[in-house]
């Protein structure tokens, strides 16, 4: 056995240790340092002999460093590797590595040396792996910000290749995204690819088929020496709209972790091709969302003015003054049009914005369905036949009337579009008990309902819809249409309505077939109270008790003014808080008479609600020209109470307040 004292020998084992040897001495000079030194560290043969120890340590750390290695002089000891020190090693070329460090203190030498062992992390395999996988998390962050900041998503795409071969270490990525000016799922179009010895010119084009593992361009990329390969599909609602392909001339290089990261980086991708393609729908959502603010917020202070103009006119044209003055009750009936076409404007932008207040009541199927074929009739394209199949005695339907004439109109005119050369258009009613098959998304409790539905049908003999198309028809801005000529917005208000309604939609159609479009609709459920209020009002007794709340000073005295007309002892508040103090326990009011929207201060529907609360008995009618997504932002829950729309007449004030005391006598 060999003297393990010969020099000789130490001096072998020193350079052939696969660690980073370094001896260092007293002052912190390297005095010797192994091949392996060398190559970790960047240095040539002998560089590193005289070299201060602490040009190693990044320059962050070095006054640090200087102070760990005086007191470790003066109590020097062995250190081992694997305390879990979080160490970095500065190369020459002034990288980084991060390392493992063992000290030990050369005995019996003088002068004093220690022995410096350095190990590089990375050739842990688990550490390699971590490595690896921490890479790939940072090239996600950076596509991430890429998507999060860049103006144009376009550019993004463009650079999505190089990141993916930058970090699988790939010799070739390319990106394919589907060809939209093709038969839809039959081509994808290259749009970016970096690697290919003859530069992938963009625009080629590939077989759908192409898109799997060993499909893309296989002879293009056989040609680039491309051994192996890996595909990641680019999904949009279970579509596949492109494919993202990493290829290398290394046979196996592509293991679990990187078919994870292509597949992250396809998912991330796809997000942002979605909001390429969303951006047209999203601007048009944005404009029509800007006409509802600008509708919801002008509505109320535009009919409060309303009722200001028609109440006075109203009065005006009352007075004896007027009697023997035709040309002055002229003028006055013409101003009082002119302000119910202004009302009725209003109503019109605020059903376009869909934020009008439905008020349900019984509908006549039969009825309805007749006037809007006859006026189908007139309007529709003389080659499309209109049939209409309904029963007489199909029982009506709770609904928003005009909601649902609209709802029927939206469903007619995407029939219309889907005949251009003529067909037929057929409306059929009937009612039922129990769901039929196909019913999309029905809302909970409509299985249930014990007055059963009606379900009302619109079939067309039109060109029909694709499974994909179906599946998206209800979606907002989702149109087949060519630009400029749908909203997609047509069945996503009906589809809206419906589940408004308390209802739901049945849509069954395929290409070349036909659509047939089915709303089920709840039918009434018949109670006294709601007939009564349907019936005509009675003549509103006299001495009525009103306690009416309106912070708007000039609505309030044309109010004052049209109850007081009526015969009613009338006790004003400007706001919620006013009114409660005149609702204390010895008050004795009939009826509750408040605008919903009372300034900074309490809201309508919480003083109706206080009220009651107080008076059990006491009747409310509200009043409100606001949208509605304002009048029910109590809880997100419909009003309680009836709503006298503003503007309104003495007459309609009249008649709301009959039927409110009918309601409240039976109640009683």
């Amino acid at each position: 056995m060999s003297d393990t004292s010969d020099p000789q020998l130490l001096h072998a084992l020193f350079g052939a240790h696969p660690d980073a040897l370094l001896l260092v001495g007293a002052d912190g000079r390297i005095t010797r340092a192994n091949p392996a030194a060398e190559q970790l560290l960047g240095y040539a043969r002998d560089e590193l002999k005289g070299l201060d120890v602490d040009q190693l340590v990044p320059a962050e750390a070095r006054s640090r460093h200087a102070g760990y290695r005086q007191a470790y002089a003066a109590a020097p000891s062995a250190r081992p590797m694997g305390l879990q020190m979080e160490l970095r090693a500065l190369r020459k070329d002034g990288s980084e590595v991060t390392v493992e460090i063992a000290l030990s203190p050369l005995q019996g030498h003088d002068p004093p040396h220690m022995v410096v062992a350095i190990r590089d992390v990375a050739h842990y395999p688990r550490v390699r792996q971590a490595l690896k996988r921490l890479r790939y998390s940072e090239h996600l962050a950076q596509l991430g910000r890429l998507a999060v900041d860049a103006r144009e998503p376009q550019s993004v795409l463009l650079q999505v290749p190089a990141i993916a071969a930058k970090a699988l270490e790939a010799d070739a990525a390319m990106l394919f995204l589907h060809d939209s000016s093709s038969v839809a799922g039959t081509a994808f179009r290259l749009v970016a690819a970096v690697g290919l010895a003859d530069g992938a010119p963009a625009g080629q084009r590939c077989s759908a088929a192409d898109t799997g593992l060993a499909g893309v361009m296989p002879e293009r990329l056989a040609a680039a020496g491309l051994r192996s390969m890996h595909a990641a599909p680019l999904s949009d609602r279970g579509q596949t709209i492109g494919v993202l392909v990493a290829g290398s001339r290394d046979l196996q290089r592509f293991g679990a972790d990187e078919q994870r990261f292509l597949e992250s980086l396809a998912n991330l991708l796809a997000t942002g091709v979605q909001r390429a393609r969303s951006d047209e729908a999203l601007a048009h959502a944005q404009r029509l969302e800007s006409v509802g603010q600008l509708t919801g917020g002008i509505a109320h202070d535009f009919n409060n003015l309303l009722t200001i103009i028609l109440g006075n006119l109203q009065v005006l044209e009352a007075l004896p003054l007027l009697d023997d003055d035709a040309p002055g009750r002229q003028l006055v009936a013409a101003a009082a049009r002119a302000a119910q076409r202004g009302a009725e404007l209003t109503g019109k932008l605020l059903a376009f914005s869909r934020r009008q207040l439905l008020q349900p009541s019984a509908v006549d199927v039969p009825q309805m369905l007749q006037s809007l074929a006859d006026m189908l009739r007139r309007t529709l394209d003389q080659r499309i036949l209109i049939e209409l199949d309904v029963l007489p005695d199909c029982p009506p339907v709770r609904a928003d009337p005009g909601q649902l004439e609209s709802a029927l109109l939206n469903i007619a005119i995407n029939a219309r579009d889907a005949m251009p050369d003529g067909g037929t258009l057929r409306f059929e009613a009937h009612g039922g008990a129990s769901l039929p098959p196909g019913l999309q998304d029905a809302p909970d409790g409509l299985q249930q309902a014990q007055e059963g539905f009606v379900a009302i049908s619109v079939t067309d003999t039109g060109s029909g819809m694709s499974e994909a198309v179906r599946q998206r028809a209800f979606e907002p801005f989702f149109t087949t249409k060519e630009p400029g000529r749908g909203t997609g917005l047509g069945l996503a208000t009906v589809y809206g309505f419906a589940r408004q309604s308390r209802g739901a939609v049945v849509l069954r159609s395929a290409p070349g077939a036909g659509t047939t479009l089915t709303l089920l609709l709840p039918r009434p459920p018949g109670s006294a109270s709601e007939a009564q209020a349907a019936a005509p009002a009675p003549a509103l007794p006299p001495g009525l008790r009103v306690l009416l709340v309106e912070d708007d000073a000039e609505v309030r005295e044309v109010v004052r003014g049209f109850l007081k007309g009526l015969q009613c002892q009338v006790t004003a508040a400007a706001s919620g808080e006013q009114a409660l103090l005149s609702l204390g326990a010895q008050a004795e009011f009939d009826v509750l008479l408040s605008d919903v929207a009372l300034g900074a201060g309490m809201r309508g529907t919480h003083l109706a609600a206080l009220a009651q609360q107080r008076h059990p008995g006491l009747g409310v009618l509200l009043m409100s020209g606001y949208s509605a997504d304002l009048l029910d932002g109590d809880h997100g829950e419909p009003l309680r109470w009836p709503l006298l729309r503003k503007p309104c007449s003495r007459e309609d004030l009249a008649t709301a307040l009959a039927r409110l005391v009918v309601v409240s006598s039976a109640a009683r």
